[in-house]
């Protein structure tokens, strides 16, 4: 019996079989500079800033800025000439412009060239559009969230801006839900798999009736020596942290707030049954389980926020199997006994993500379990979320803050369905799994227990997710001894960076060691390069998941020796 716990391949640089050749354009001398940090594809671009350099005649007369720019403009973009109209002229001196008809990344760069041509130009960007960070109006967001937006948070609040978890399906696996107005837009037809009518506590065996009716134990009634307890509502807490609505003026908001949940009931009375447990979890992912209707809407993340003492079973190893080769991710908690998660199941099964809770301050809480079984951590201490005012029946709706691992795994389950809402190719288990890890908030400081990677971050792993394979090639040119070479490519959105980001760069310097490398993001984060072995084509490999793609990337090559070294040329492989 279980129980609710509260708690590269080598490739010349020359010559990427796949890349996006990406070459220096020639221009005029001293020709404006040109941003293309503004330009991503898929948008369009009607409205431009351009700056004069200080002492043109443009810069002093908005007349001639006028001219120049019509005149700029007057050669044909995408085989169309084009209007433009002088909006007006910046504080800071530079002029807003607009011209007839959108453009797409190819025509808005090409317009922008003509324009910078002009030797009294001094830059051309996009005027891009700009927008707040979207905040809920839920009464409680702001004074009680802080797991959604503060430091030690999951970072939601941004990831809101890219998806709410639209389409996503997630199934809770708990003691059911109960009738709230936070909730009730978001859930779908669920399942009660209780088949023991004393632990069911609802008068039958298994139906199509997932509500909770409540899972209050009287003194001892369990087995063993415990005190009474009223009923938990944790099914309807954790469904809470999942999917909340949103935006409704009242209560919480859930990490994935535009997502579905399908509640199945598997805990009730003193706990629930490992065999109930292991048939919701086949049936949640679209299994089949004999005696009870097809599945309509299969779960690609399943919440488990319970747990009990013990290897993992054969049974739920094998549920466990069945669900992820059907495509499910399976989220655990980890535990609320400060014990190795290792003597904990389900948490301790193979292919599944458990998880380890985390303060408000990016620590342990005591009661959090830990080892090398707990993949990744998440907020679980004073989470606020959706509850019931019964202590024994359901009464009415209300809110409650609680903790444990219990409400840490649901803020992971509703980050991975907001990843999965914006992934063109949905991610299996592993990926889901790597992905999670690797863009996760390193903790503030090194635990004396490990509890993962880091803390779940929403906002990185839906950028990394956002982002679809490619390959980019950048410039070479011989570096002259005693120099620092700047090489340069522009790799295009949207999106983050990759976790396993590939750096090719290929090099004969004059001895191994002598030539220092260091990658520069568009940002200007210095990422330091191990320096070159010998000759021939080098790969390196970061984790440059926090770092958003599109823009210049630079590669700063060091020689340090007393002769030029050819350098044949570099890329980029973002996976």
């Amino acid at each position: 019996m279980s129980f609710v716990s509260n708690r590269r391949m080598r490739m010349h640089a020359l010559s990427f079989a796949t890349a996006v050749a990406v070459s220096l354009i020639a221009a005029p001398a001293m020709a404006g500079r040109v941003d293309l940090a503004g330009l991503s594809s898929g948008q369009a671009y009607d409205q431009f800033i351009v700056g004069y350099r200080s002492g043109s005649p443009e810069r002093g007369s908005v007349s001639k800025a006028k001219e120049s720019l019509v005149r700029a403009a007057s050669a044909q973009v995408g085989g169309k000439a084009l209007a433009l109209k002088h909006l007006r002229r910046m504080g800071i001196g530079s002029d807003v412009v607009r011209i007839d008809r959108k453009l797409d990344r190819v025509e808005a760069e090409s317009l922008m060239r003509q324009i910078a041509a002009d030797p009294d130009v001094e830059y051309v960007e996009v005027d891009r559009r700009m927008h707040a960070f979207l905040t809920p109006n839920d009464t409680y967001y702001l004074p009680r969230q802080w797991d959604m937006y503060k430091t030690w948070g999951i970072r939601a609040d941004h990831a809101w801006d890219v998806t709410q978890g639209a389409g996503a399906v997630v199934a809770v696996i708990d003691t059911g839900i109960t009738n709230h107005s936070d909730l009730n837009a978001n859930i779908l037809p669920g399942y009660d798999f209780i088949g023991d009518v004393t632990v069911s506590n609802d008068g039958d065996g298994r139906d199509s009736d997932p509500n909770d009716p409540g899972d209050w134990v009287a003194a001892n009634q369990c087995g063993g020596s415990h005190p009474a307890q009223n009923s938990s509502w944790h099914g309807t807490h954790v469904t809470g942290t999942i999917a909340a609505v949103a935006n409704n003026a009242q209560g919480v908001a859930g990490v994935a707030y535009a997502a579905k949940v399908v509640p199945l009931r598997a805990l009730g009375t003193c706990g629930g049954y490992d065999s109930d447990i292991a048939d919701a979890i086949t049936w949640a992912a679209g299994g089949s389980v004999p005696g009870i209707p097809a599945n309509p809407n299969p779960a690609e993340v399943i919440n488990l926020s319970l747990g009990g003492q013990g290897a993992c079973g054969t049974t739920t190893q094998s549920a466990i199997n069945t669900a992820v080769g059907l495509g499910a991710t399976l989220v655990i908690a980890a535990g609320n006994s400060n014990a190795n998660t290792a003597g904990f199941s389900p948490a301790n099964c193979n292919q599944v993500i458990a998880v380890g809770a985390t303060t408000n301050a990016g620590t342990r809480p005591d009661f959090s379990n830990y080892g090398p079984a707990v993949d990744l951590a998440a907020p679980g201490s004073g989470i606020f979320s959706t509850n019931n005012n019964g202590t024994t029946a359901p009464a009415s709706e209300s809110y409650a803050s609680k903790s444990g691992t219990s409400m840490s795994a649901p803020h992971v389950a509703g980050v991975a369905a907001l990843v999965q809402s914006i992934s063109t190719i949905p991610k299996t288990p592993a990926q889901m799994e790597a992905l999670l890890k690797c863009t996760a908030t390193p903790f503030p400081s090194t635990a004396s227990q490990p509890i993962g990677t880091g803390i779940v971050n929403a906002r990185s792993a839906v950028n990394v997710a956002l982002s679809m394979p490619l390959s980019v090639s950048g410039n070479g040119g011989a570096v002259p001894a005693q120099t620092v070479g700047v090489r340069t490519l522009l790799a295009p959105g949207p999106g983050n960076a990759s976790c396993n980001t590939q750096i090719f760069v290929s090099a004969n310097p004059a001895s191994p060691g002598s030539l220092q490398l260091q990658l520069v993001a568009p940002d200007g984060t210095v990422y330091p390069l191990p320096p070159l072995g010998g000759f021939g084509t080098q790969p390196f490999t970061l984790n440059l998941s926090g770092e958003v793609r599109e823009g210049t990337w630079k590669l700063l090559v060091n020689n340090a020796s007393s002769t030029t070294a050819p350098m044949l040329g570099w890329g980029m492989t973002f996976n």
